[in-house]
């Protein structure tokens, strides 16, 4: 195949011809990448018999389209599949350290240049397009939409957040999905018939549970573990045991992809555990994170966040609690850090619950909205010159701590949204205390 790839560092566009080079530089996934859409494994659902892709392809024809599923499940091969089947050029961009000029030239080229004298437009593949900002995904609006290109955007991330609007809606999205136990045993099948150094030996897979818990889903996972494997036992025969996946690979897999999706999914099976007062179910996807290497900053940042909204004014010792956690796993890390916040994890999922304050912003925030810019009462106006003085900027304010209890009855809401309650203390018994406090001040001012 033909690529044409963007030089970042002398900011020009080459043509590449693949050599001829030692295969056994090159990895196990690279060297058995399939190169239609018959030797892809998995992905039925839009490759396979009247599926959406493969008629597409088989009319001769493609549309901008964005692949979104976790890693090692086949994004990049059907870009280029897609490209090879169509007789298209093929760029390829990587969102990690391209930028707007990279994406201008890209496409000055594409303009440029003609396939075997096919004609037609280029087919621009961007890896991880979600990290591109919005100006980098700007850069491309225009040359989608004239077709000087085909965008094939790659993206572990839900494009519906990732991905601006604009672009969004000029591509077809499709969902990727984890490889299951018969499609990675194909994909082994595959390579150990069709690669030229693997087909030479005899393998022999007595138990796969160990390459598939290890994988999850990955197929790239999957042949690099069994690269690895191969290299490590040499000779013509090998027998593949869970206890030799085990003992050879020593880089076990995270129990999730740390940049894709299902890590924000236990992340939030983390927050709405501790939300349901759950300190078993709370501590075990805490686990599941640090197992998974992810930062403790980032877990602590989140359980500040919870015990805020979900914790509030029922227990106001859980911010204070969480916010030293933070300062604590700044301070000590991994791995004692975990203990810091198993502590905090179980405190905020062991305590009374209340999410008063954080309906109060919301009703706050939308009140705001509604409302417009409305005018401060006179009496809670700053007044630090004369004229503003005479104008009667803060006359007739009453100062709380000269009246009995602290407490002087005034109107401090503007005239058009007087009496408006917003914050309503939650059913717990520090937040009943506030509420029966609010209304001996109040009376019936708020409905309290």
């Amino acid at each position: 195949m033909i690529f044409i790839a963007a030089n970042k560092q002398k900011h020009h566009l080459c043509l590449t011809i693949e050599p001829q080079s030692d295969i056994s530089f090159q990895p196990l996934a690279e060297r058995v990448r399939p190169k239609s859409l018959n030797e892809l494994v998995g992905q039925q659902h839009i490759i396979g018999k009247n599926k959406p892709l493969r008629r597409a392809l088989e009319s001769g024809g493609i549309y901008s389209c964005i692949f979104w599923g976790p890693p090692g499940v086949g994004k990049t091969t059907l870009a280029q599949i897609i490209s090879h089947t169509l007789k298209k050029p093929f760029f390829q961009l990587s969102a990690i350290n391209a930028g707007v000029k990279d994406i201008r030239e890209t496409i000055e080229k594409a303009k440029k240049t003609k396939f075997m004298g096919s004609g037609g437009s280029a087919v621009l593949f961007i890896d991880e397009i979600h990290r591109f900002n919005k100006s980098q995904q700007d850069a491309l609006l225009g040359a989608v939409e004239q077709g000087i290109i085909t965008l094939i955007g790659a993206t572990t991330e839900n494009p519906s957040f990732e991905v601006n609007a604009a672009l969004l809606s000029r591509c077809e999205v499709f969902i990727l999905q984890p490889l299951e136990l018969e499609d990675l045993k194909k994909l082994v099948d595959q390579a150990c018939s069709r690669d030229a150094i693997l087909s030479k030996k005899k393998i022999t897979i007595d138990e796969w549970e160990a390459l598939v818990r290890m994988s999850r889903g990955d197929g790239r996972k999957l042949l690099n573990a069994l690269e690895i494997i191969v290299n490590f036992k040499g000779g013509k025969s090998i027998t593949i045991t869970n206890k030799l996946v085990d003992d050879v690979v020593q880089q076990k897999l995270a129990m999730f992809d740390k940049g894709g999706e299902q890590h924000y999914d236990i992340a939030s099976a983390l927050i709405k555990s501790i939300r349901g007062s759950d300190p078993n179910a709370a501590v075990y996807y805490l686990a599941r994170l640090i197992e998974g290497g992810e930062d403790p900053k980032f877990i602590a940042r989140r359980l500040i966040i919870a015990a805020s909204e979900d914790i509030g004014m029922a227990n106001p010792n859980a911010l204070l609690l969480a916010n030293a956690g933070f300062d604590s796993v700044s301070k000590v890390g991994y791995p004692e850090c975990r203990i810091i916040l198993s502590q905090i994890a179980t405190y905020l999922a062991s305590s009374p619950k209340s999410n008063a304050s954080y309906l109060a912003i919301n009703k706050a925030q939308a009140l705001v909205k509604e409302t417009g810019d409305l005018s401060v009462p006179l009496n809670l106006r700053n007044a630090p010159t004369k004229l503003m003085k005479d104008l009667n900027y803060g006359k007739g304010y009453k100062y709380s701590h000269d009246f009995q209890n602290n407490f002087a009855f005034q109107e401090f809401l503007p005239e058009q949204i007087a009496g408006r309650q917003l914050y309503d203390p939650g059913d717990n018994t520090a937040e009943t205390k506030v509420r029966e406090r609010l209304k001996a001040l109040w009376n019936d001012k708020y409905g309290y």
